[in-house]
């Protein structure tokens, strides 16, 4: 029997198989050859063509789901492209396969000279660019931005991260590192980072002396965290980055938008009130010790005003259920981080809401509390770990290891 060179492959059929039932690779190669069988001729007889080497080796990938069995199937060839695809329409006939119903699709031709052109391609740039033909003004820009952004400092007993030039009258209060480390590439070395959802004493007393504009993400989070910072120090400005997008991710041109939008506490505290299903002054019955009483000293005069803010909201959690091919790409998935200690956050079509590292989980997990569905860890879960998770909407936790003493609601798999 003839064999294909690989270097004569020009074509490579795949198809999609599901079968009513529990069937193995050399059903499915009998299949192909014993129902196409004189479909399109003696010119393209599979076997014929596999004999001359015009078709290469099929191959069968087959996975056993709650008694079906699905899978992929790979045809190489070598014909023109009018020959491979009715080659591939053939395939598509097949109705049974051993003692099963059957059915046969097929997803693509990939053209094997094209995936070749990609890779010469992309080549060709990575070893042009080796050879050292770079724009001045990309690499003095590059230089300007590496620069900057090593000139983060710790500020304060809380070692907060902050620009080099806090010195100066006017501060950007902003969420994380990642958010002064952006904002430095720019440019703009007045930021202090809170470091979290709470506001540090640190920012606090800086607000005594300094005028503090607080610069947050463009989420129900950023909103969150702006009513606590105006609660607990002396802010003149808000600015909000666009919806959905974070502090961190903005170019130049969007932070200073942003900033030329800022709006005053009072302005900020008008349009909270606004919005439905916020509590406003004056119902004090109902709320926790934590937020009754809460105040904040406005911009100007050192005027005082109480802001309740709202309860705490009730978390319902999914009422999906993971089944065997959701464990299967769980563990698809968790072979790709595996020993980045890193932890990925799922809503319930299982895509990564945010990925970050185990040690940094709390802020992010908080941030998506209402989407998450599961988190996958690569990692030993920890106590810490799964009480952070149950604040939120998260139903599965799934890693290799966990060191758990209590027990727990949230369901704890290991794969």
């Amino acid at each position: 029997m003839g064999k294909i060179s690989p270097v004569s492959i020009k074509y490579v059929i795949y198809a999609k198989l599901t079968a009513k039932g529990v069937v193995e690779k050399p059903d499915v190669i009998g299949a192909i050859f014993g129902q196409t069988e004189g479909l399109l001729g003696e010119d393209l007889e599979l076997r014929e063509l596999q004999k001359n080497g015009k078709i290469g080796r099929i191959d069968a990938t087959l996975n056993v789901v709650e008694s079906q069995t699905i899978g992929e199937i790979q045809i190489p060839t070598s014909l023109d492209k009018t020959e491979t695809t009715l080659i591939a329409a053939a395939i598509e006939t097949i109705e049974r396969i051993g003692p099963c119903d059957s059915k046969v699709e097929i997803e693509k031709i990939e053209d094997i000279r094209s995936s070749k052109r990609d890779y010469v391609m992309g080549r060709a740039k990575e070893l042009m660019g080796k050879m050292g033909i770079i724009d001045s003004k990309e690499l003095e820009s590059e230089l300007a931005t590496s620069v900057r952004a090593a000139k983060i400092t710790e500020y304060g007993d809380e070692k907060l991260p902050a620009g080099p030039d806090m010195d100066n009258e006017e501060i950007l209060v902003v969420e994380g590192r990642a958010d002064v480390v952006n904002l430095l590439k720019y440019g703009i070395k007045n930021s202090i980072a809170m470091n979290g959802t709470s506001l540090p004493k640190t920012i606090s007393e800086l607000g005594k002396a300094k005028k503090l504009t607080l610069f947050v993400d463009g989420d129900r989070g950023g909103i969150l965290i702006a009513k606590d910072a105006v609660a607990n120090a002396r802010i003149e400005f808000v600015a909000q980055a666009p919806a959905g997008k974070e502090v961190e991710e903005l170019n130049g041109k969007e932070i200073n938008t942003c900033l030329r939008g800022k709006i005053s506490i009072e302005e900020f505290m008008k349009s909270i009130a606004e919005e439905p299903k916020k509590e406003r002054k004056g119902r004090g019955r109902g709320y926790s010790s934590e937020s009754r009483g809460r105040r904040f000293e406005g911009h100007g005069g050192g005027r005082r005003e109480e802001y309740e803010s709202e309860p705490a909201e009730k978390i319902e959690k999914s009422s999906k259920e993971l089944k065997d091919k959701d464990i299967d790409k769980l563990r698809e998935m968790s072979q790709e981080i595996e020993g980045t200690k890193a932890a990925l956050i799922l809503d319930e079509d299982l895509n990564v809401l945010k990925r970050s590292s185990l040690g940094d989980i709390a802020f992010p997990l908080r941030r998506n509390k209402g989407q998450v569905f599961a988190m996958l860890i690569d990692g030993t879960v920890n106590n810490f770990v799964v009480k952070i998770a149950e604040e939120t909407s998260c139903k599965y936790i799934i890693a290799k290891n966990f060191a758990v003493t209590y027990e727990t609601n949230i369901n704890l798999i290991s794969i």
